[in-house]
């Protein structure tokens, strides 16, 4: 996989016969007291390789549009305006920016219920933000999300309840734990297998060290824990990469063992 061009909100890369486009929605701030230990008490203390932003943790939100040139998948949406913060709902911005046409997307692959993930299927202005969306995958778990301001998209959701392809080169794969519905999708091209994940890790600079740690609103951390160890050494086979909704913009990397946990390598410089 390599990178091919890259704007303020958008980085293309090169994957075998697909393009996996990286799209920026923008930021959210944490408290540190989000992060939880085996125990599920928070940290009292970071590491120094952690960094801090006014004293809060700065997560990133990307979603990832991948294509073969004929069909294509947006895997997340991003906020819109529902996290009621300017620094969320520039996917749409990066569409543009990236050269897509919204009207064109049919796929929608939402990797779990969290507003930063679902949101931005409605637009700003109460309207549908993909006029030709045939299909929403979500894990059957996190179907309940479809009310409200989501209600009219619920006749185009297709619950996911096992692993199942949704097209001839991503596969959903349930991995509970952050919610009864987390689901991460496995793209292959010749170039390798990438896994999109939505909250797996939340706080890069800390978690790929330190996998045990965990986040205050996984819903089950015993079982997201688990979730995640499988994934991280998963993604330490040969031709595996990952693209992580909050890891640092663009969000696609590599992974190594180091030491007792794994180290991450970007394949592109921040954007944003």
């Amino acid at each position: 996989m390599r990178s091919i061009s890259s704007g303020r909100h958008h980085a293309t890369f090169e994957f075998g016969e697909l393009q996996v486009i990286s799209l920026r929605d923008g930021y959210i701030d944490m408290p540190p007291t989000r992060l939880r230990d085996e125990d599920g008490c928070a940290l009292t203390e970071l590491p120094a390789a952690v960094p801090l932003v006014g004293g809060n943790l700065r997560l990133a939100v990307n979603a990832f549009f991948v294509t073969d040139g004929t069909r294509s998948v947006l895997i997340d949406t991003g906020a819109s305006n529902a996290w009621h913060d300017p620094t969320m709902g520039l996917i749409y911005d990066a569409l543009d920016e990236a050269g897509i046409d919204r009207a064109q997307v049919t796929d929608v692959a939402i990797t779990h219920r969290h507003v930063d993930h679902v949101g931005g299927l409605i637009a700003p202005d109460g309207s549908e933000a993909f006029a030709g969306l045939e299909r929403v995958w979500i894990g059957a778990g996190d179907t309940s999300v479809f009310t409200g301001r989501l209600e009219p998209i619920r006749d185009r959701v297709v619950p996911v309840s096992e692993q199942v392809a949704i097209n001839d080169w991503t596969t959903a794969i349930p991995t509970p734990g952050h919610t009864p519905g987390h689901i991460v999708y496995e793209v292959r091209s010749g170039a390798g297998r990438l896994l999109v994940w939505g909250d797996t890790i939340h706080v890069p600079t800390l978690q790929f060290d330190q996998p045990n740690v965990a986040w205050e609103f996984d819903g089950d951390q015993p079982q997201a824990r688990a979730a995640r160890a499988a994934l991280l050494e998963r993604l330490t086979r040969p031709h595996h990469f990952v693209a992580g909704a909050h890891l640092d913009s663009p969000g696609i990397a590599r992974v190594t063992p180091s030491g007792d946990g794994y180290a991450l390598e970007y394949l592109a410089p921040p954007i944003g």
